[in-house]
């Protein structure tokens, strides 16, 4: 089953019209109810009198869901498995002794038929909606009346409740004014009717105006519907419907056959005779679904119309809509608006004289809310034998889940969505809130019963707002103080992350400060709460399954595989306990979440201790989570966890000089690693550790800053590594961003990358929003986010409500189940920055150009896209093609034209190692279904690819005799870019234009071949004739003397395997789509076709992937040119001809389809000749592609003062630590500490220097102390405050960076000196493999700190101090001792005649060596 429900996908949509399309004044409706049904029992039936009477609170009893067990007088409150939850005898609530006495801890005896849907019988009647329930009081106080006059035991009374119902109810009743009911509401509508809003009726009209057929099926007789429409809807309510039902008697109507139940016409609100079948919309009587369904067919032309009905009835309109009739069901459930709460009566701000005329007597409490029943979903079950009591779920919610798509509290609640909204549904897989909307009961959000009932205030929507407007002064002042947060937000884009300047008031710090948590936690109940959503259900499905998301104690299972899910999840778990703080089992779950990964003695991967990602994963979310938890974990936790942090951010800052992410710029693994030591660092600077935290601060900025740099040559916004690793970078990046602005005032969000990224995401996405252009190492979409990313684009760059658009849309229409679905270890990451960035402010706006196929070009990523982010419709496309330079322009140039020169040295300061080799490759997906595909996360192979390659090869190959592109690798699982031709691999887009609907696109591809081919162009035109039809030509021109023979195509579909067609002597393939068959043919320039090798192949293990389908076509060539022409055709397109003549300047193809003619030429050459590329003549119109719009290269200049730009950037954040330098000692200045305290602050300082500071400094604060006792004037107090500790302090950091450059010069020296690292190794991924073993390994050091993490390296929590010098020089002079000795021994003292010499001599060295390991062991731990 579809994770998700639309009503764009319906055909047909149906309604109830009591309390779903009309709804009722509940609280005066329920007391007439109440009043008619006690009338009849006293005046026809002789009951007690005093039933007429009724206090204002008794409706209190009323609750839907109870069934009265008839015989015993008991009203029962049903758990889901059929235990007794809570009981009554008449109004009296019965103890949970009585209750156990009678009925046990057991399925009550009736549960199976009740569970079966059947209403009522002689021995119980089930209460389910609102025209009954008053009738349950009046039973209740019948039997109190009875058991205080009669004392009966047993109760045969219901016989008259079921007269009086009949009596008021029955078909005659409205016409004759019979009973109390039918003629007070004919009298008073308004007192008793609630007119439908406008919101709406306009609903209804853009619902028929969407093509559905609306229904009406009522158990209501035609004249009541009649008045019930006209007062609701207006007099013109028959133009909503296309066919109206009356008095169809559910839940007979879904259940019985037409020869039970016919059809029957009406005249005059009378019926007439049956029908034998229905053939044509209209208003009938009674019927059945069977002969509905029909005629549903016949109307909307399909053989299997779906159908969603609304109702407010579990009985008569949900379970059988869905059990009978399969239909989609709406269950309207006013319930959902009674479990926020009861209204106190104070709440009551409207004057009298404003409220309606039948306003002044409505209860205080909600009619739905019942508080002897207590909670409608979920209710307490007490424990036997002083067990803890547990929480279950009622039986009606239940029902609720099992037999409804979706659940809402009225139409209005949905009556503003697009039609095209996803709802996520009820389902067996999805979490117990999933199907509510547009928000979940508070009862079922997890803990949230203290004391019973107490819960926090949760999501809380305009839309739900609207259908009570008593909730109306509360819901203003809630969006009041949004909108003054919204406005306040829309100032000036510098001061949308405001810098803290080192005033943290403890933690949490990171991202928010300790007074923003209120603010927060009330986002998260209104503006935030589609992302509260989110996080609810990620933290409820952590909970419910604590084994799969818990880190494991085992050490060795923490690092038998990738374990980047354990950081990532920590953030979101992390934020939820922040927002909702009631909830203390997420609160333990995440401090022993904590505890899990604080015992692990290493965070690395076993089988890659060489890469620094996984530890990066699980720091930046553990200290994260340290920072959000802070206030909720005990002093030993702080501290211990704190000491995790430090070993973590130590091992990431000594391992930044020597790897790889260290100096490969605009790389994945850069920033990744990079935000985890900042987020590190943040914390232990917070914490007083500032000489740790300001040297890796700083190496981070030394590090990021310069690729933040090298973005700006990046003009169009892109990363190289394409949209899934796109977002794997960005995902840091971005936090990088936020935090170096928040806390040292580095302000980016003006950056020209930063401008066009949005790009990026919004012309790759295809129709439908699940799947992204798949180029480089993919998924199907996105690694990370891209909501996070969006939605910070839209806050602090553009600010055009764009961002938040795109989000929403992709949020929708999220995969839930096959290719697509985010991995468990990913899909929560970002949740936490999405609702810290969402700014709610920018009402969601699609870009100007949404709804129009737009041809986009990535000049620096060389890729061409056309048709993204479109609805996924007929003859809605997607076309991409790619043929760029490695590793993208900006990088290629700045490698090869030596930019940079300080910094950038070659191929080794970036990875190219996720690229394929694919230029001059593309993607199709006609109607946004993908028919060719790029083959994903695979081996680096060119067969892997929509490319060509040749034979026979020149050079070694890895498909001998078959040649591909020169960066295919066969040893390698990365690209190769570095060696031989590989870095200078480059494609050329040609061309790229749109007219009239036609695309054309040329490029380039011969430089992405070995010289020794003799390739003197490659060429590939794509033409899109038709949103289905698309031509493909490629043109080889070869050299002379060139050895070629053969070349070879390949076309790739991850999903779906190809199979053979032929016609006409024209070979082709195809696949199955559901929508039909996708299909392409092919044949050369002289009209001949050559059958094609179908096939799969699978990748090896260790890939994400299992591998693809591809169709291999193999050409001969002939010199000097050789054309394969490709015409690839969606199911809607039928292809008739298909017709190629070709001479040396030019190539003609024909193409005739069922109602189009194509006259296709083709200019190849591009020697200036001809003035234009191409020419497509479509039926009658001409179309020209002309060379004046070829595209042109362009230079980008290297950055002005590219070194002065990082070293201004590196001084912002120097005065936040000096800052916090003199904040710490004046905290602690006149305390005992102080001493200890300034002792750590300054010990990078002289000692004798030192010692002088600190004793100036105590003078100082003693002096002060003593001016304030002695009570002096106020100014000299300030002047004695204002001289503080400036000029006192030494300037510790100047010191530290002395030490830190040293340290430097020598770590680099070392990584020189040191082998290269295997790319193997240095490219391990991120993805969740299950298992992956490497064959080389390397070791990693460990040794044990006091928490149980890896201290990775002895100088973690400090950096080498001036005495290594000291113990390096008294190291040597030892060894040359010991070596004078050693001679003495073998020269002289051997030749002594005494022994006793000998001895002495033999201890000394004995001793000597004792030292030497010692001063080794002191020398290699200081890197001395």
């Amino acid at each position: 089953m579809q994770q998700h429900f639309s009503l764009a996908e319906c055909d047909v949509v149906g309604f109830d019209l009591d309390h779903t399309l009309c709804r009722y004044h509940l609280p005066q409706s329920a007391r007439l109810i109440y009043d008619s049904f006690a009338h009849y029992l006293v005046t026809e039936k002789g009951y007690d009198e005093d039933l007429l009477t009724l206090a204002p609170d008794s409706l209190d009893f009323c609750c839907k869901g109870l069934v009265f067990d008839i015989e015993e007088g008991n009203f029962l409150k049903l758990a889901e498995d059929g235990t007794v939850l809570r009981a009554s005898h008449g109004t009296k609530s019965m103890t949970f002794e009585e209750i156990l006495e009678i009925y046990g801890r057991k399925e009550w005896k009736h549960f199976n038929t009740v569970s079966g849907m059947v209403s009522r019988t002689a021995k119980y009647y089930l209460y389910d909606n609102y025209f009954d329930l008053p009738g349950a009081l009046l039973c209740a106080r019948v039997v109190d009346s009875l058991d205080q006059h009669d004392g009966q035991k047993k109760y045969d009374f219901w016989k008259d409740m079921v007269a009086a119902i009949q009596h008021n109810y029955k078909i005659s009743a409205f016409k004759e004014d019979c009973g109390m009911y039918f003629p007070e509401v004919k009298n008073h509508p308004d007192k008793y009717l609630q007119r439908c809003p406008e919101s709406v009726k306009k609903w209804l009209k853009q619902l028929k105006n969407a093509g559905k057929i609306l229904l009406l099926i009522t158990s209501s007789h035609s004249d009541y519907c009649r008045l019930l429409c006209e007062h609701v809807l207006g007099n013109d309510f028959e133009e909503y419907f296309d066919i109206l039902i009356t008095n169809a008697l559910k839940p007979g109507f879904f259940a019985l056959t037409p020869n039970q139940r016919p059809f029957r016409t009406l005249e005059n609100d009378e019926e007439q005779e049956a029908l034998l079948s229905l053939d044509k919309p209209g208003w009938y009587s009674q019927g059945n679904a069977i002969q509905l369904y029909d005629l549903l067919k016949k109307m909307t032309g399909k053989l299997d119309p779906k159908v969603v009905y609304f109702g407010d009835s579990m009985h008569s309109d949900i379970f059988p809509a869905r059990h009978y009739s399969n239909w989609e069901t709406v269950f309207i459930l006013e319930e959902l608006l009674g479990d926020k709460g009861t209204v106190p009566a104070k709440a009551e701000s409207e004057p009298l004289e404003k409220k309606g005329k039948y306003e002044g007597d409505q209860l205080k409490v909600p009619y739905f809310v019942s508080k002897q029943w207590g909670s409608f979903f979920m209710d307490r079950l007490p424990g036997l034998e002083n067990a803890e009591e547990t929480l279950v779920h009622t039986w009606s919610c239940k029902c609720i889940s099992t037999y409804s798509t979706i659940a809402i509290p009225s139409l209005e609640a949905i009556a503003d969505l697009p039609l095209d909204y996803r709802f996520t549904r009820f389902s067996s897989n999805s979490s117990a809130t999933a199907g509510y909307y547009p928000s979940p009961p508070r009862a079922l959000l997890p803990r949230h019963f203290k004391d019973g009932l107490a819960a926090i205030e949760t999501w809380r929507s305009d839309a739900t707002m609207r259908t009570h407007t008593r909730g109306a002064p509360s819901v203003f002042f809630i969006h009041a103080v949004c909108f003054a947060f919204a406005c306040g937000a829309r100032e000036d884009q510098d001061t949308m992350v405001p810098f803290v300047n080192a005033n943290y008031d403890s933690y949490p710090m990171l991202y928010f400060s300790k007074g923003d948590v209120e603010t927060l936690r009330l986002q998260a109940s209104t503006t935030h709460q589609h992302i509260a959503a989110r996080l609810i259900e990620a933290v409820q499905t952590m909970l419910s399954n604590p084994l799969e998301y818990l880190p494991p104690w085992d050490p060795k299972e923490f690092s038998a595989r990738w374990n980047e899910i354990y950081g990532n999840n920590l953030g979101a778990l992390a934020m939820f306990c922040v927002l909702f703080p009631e909830n203390m089992e997420a609160i333990n779950m995440a401090k022993d979440y904590m505890e899990r990964m604080a015992a692990q003695p290493s965070w690395l991967v076993k089988d890659a201790p060489w890469d620094e990602v996984p530890l990066a994963h699980s720091l930046v979310g553990f200290a994260t989570a340290y920072d959000f938890l802070y206030s909720y974990l005990s002093k030993i936790q702080q501290e211990r966890f704190l000491e995790v942090i430090a070993n973590a951010s130590g091992y990431m800052y000594e391992t930044s000089y020597r790897r790889g992410w260290g100096f490969q710029y605009l790389h994945n693994h850069q920033p990744t690693n990079c935000v985890a030591l900042l987020a590190g660092s943040l914390v232990l600077m917070n914490q007083g550790y500032l000489q740790e935290a300001y040297l890796w601060t700083k190496q981070v900025l030394a590090i990021m800053e310069k690729s933040v740099v090298l973005l700006q040559e990046v003009t169009d916004g892109s990363l190289y590594e394409g949209v899934a690793y796109g977002s794997y970078t960005t995902r840091s990046l971005f936090q990088y961003m936020f935090l170096v602005q928040r806390h040292f005032d580095i302000n980016h969000f003006s950056h020209p990358w930063l401008k066009q990224h949005f790009a990026f995401m919004y012309r790759t996405v295809l129709p439908g929003f699940q799947r992204t252009v798949a180029i480089a190492d993919s998924n199907y979409n996105w690694f990370y986010g891209p909501e996070s990313q969006l939605v910070f684009l839209d806050k602090f760059v553009m600010r055009n409500g764009s961002g938040n658009w795109l989000a929403e849309q992709i949020r929708r229409n999220r995969v839930v189940e096959g290719p697509g679905t985010p991995s468990k270890g990913q899909r929560w990451c970002t949740l936490h920055t999405e609702f810290l960035w969402y700014d709610a402010s920018l009402r969601s706006v699609p870009p100007p150009d949404y709804g129009v196929p737009k041809l986009h070009y990535f000049e620096d990523w060389g890729v061409v896209t056309y048709g993204s982010a479109l609805p996924a419709e007929i003859n809605r496309p997607f076309l991409s093609f790619k043929s760029g330079k490695l590793g993208g322009r900006a990088i290629y140039d700045i490698v090869h034209k030596n930019k940079y020169k300080e910094w950038i040295k070659g191929w080794r300061n970036f990875n190219a190692g996720h690229e394929h080799p694919d230029q001059n490759s593309f993607t199709f997906a006609p109607n946004g279904v993908p028919f060719i595909t790029e083959a994903l996360y695979g081996p680096k192979y060119t067969f892997f690819n929509n490319v060509l390659m040749f034979s026979p090869a020149v050079s070694k190959s890895c498909f001998s005799p078959w040649e591909g592109q020169i960066t295919e690798d066969c040893s390698s699982k990365w690209l190769k870019y570095k060696h031989d031709l590989a870095g200078d691999c480059q494609g050329r887009v040609v061309a790229a234009m749109e007219r009239s609907g036609v695309v054309f696109i040329r490029g380039e591809g011969v430089g992405a071949y070995n010289p020794k081919l003799k390739l003197r162009k490659l060429q590939r035109n794509l033409i899109l004739l038709h949103p289905q039809l698309l031509l493909l030509v490629d043109q080889i021109h070869l050299e002379d003397d060139s050895p070629l023979e053969a070349a070879t195509s390949f076309f790739h579909n991850v999903d779906v395997p190809f199979e053979e067609t032929v016609v006409d002597d024209v070979h082709g393939a195809f696949i199955r789509q559901r929508d039909g068959i996708y299909k392409m043919y092919w044949m050369d320039d002289t009209g001949h076709s050559e059958k094609a090798t179908i096939a799969s192949r699978m990748y090896p293990r260790g890939y994400p992937y299992n591998g693809t389908n591809y169709v291999n076509v193999t050409t001969l060539l002939r010199h000097p040119v050789t054309r394969a022409i490709y015409l690839f055709i969606g199911p809607s397109v039928d292809v008739q001809s298909f017709t190629v003549r070709g001479d040396s300047p030019q190539l003609d193809v024909f193409v005739t389809t069922g109602e189009h003619a194509y006259a296709v030429y083709l200019w190849p050459v591009e020697d200036g000749s001809r003035s234009a590329f191409a020419q497509v003549i479509a039926d009658r119109q001409k179309i020209v592609f002309d060379r004046a719009s070829a595209i042109r290269s362009s230079t980008v200049p290297e950055v002005k003062d590219y070194l002065g730009i990082v070293e201004r950037n590196l001084q912002h954040f120097k005065p936040v630590f000096q800052q916090l330098e003199k904040q710490i000692l004046s905290r602690v200045r006149n305390t005992a500490s102080f001493r200890k305290t300034a002792e750590r602050l300054l010990r990078f300082s002289d000692k004798r220097q030192t010692e002088e500071a600190i004793d100036r400094i105590f003078a100082i604060s003693q002096r002060q102390q003593q001016q304030q006792q002695r009570g002096r004037a106020k100014k000299n107090k300030k002047v004695a405050k204002g001289y503080k500790f400036v000029d006192a302090v030494p300037d510790i950091f100047a010191q530290i960076e002395v030490n830190e450059r040293k340290v430097r010069q020598k770590a680099q020296t070392q990584a020189q000196k040191e082998l290269p690292v295997d790319e193997d190794e240095e490219m391990k991924d991120l993805l969740d493999f299950a298992d992956i073993t490497y064959v080389k390994h390397k070791t990693g050091v460990s040794i044990k700190g006091r928490s149980g993490l890896t201290q990775m390296v002895a100088t973690a929590r400090s950096a080498p101090s001036i005495s290594a010098s000291y113990t390096r020089l008294f190291l040597i002079l030892n060894i040359a001792i010991f070596f004078v000795m050693l001679a003495m021994q073998l020269t002289y003292f051997q030749k002594a005649k005494r022994l006793h010499g000998q001895r002495c001599l033999y201890a000394i060295l004995l001793v000597d060596s004792c030292i030497l390991l010692w001063l080794y062991s002191s020398c290699s731990q200081s890197q001395c």
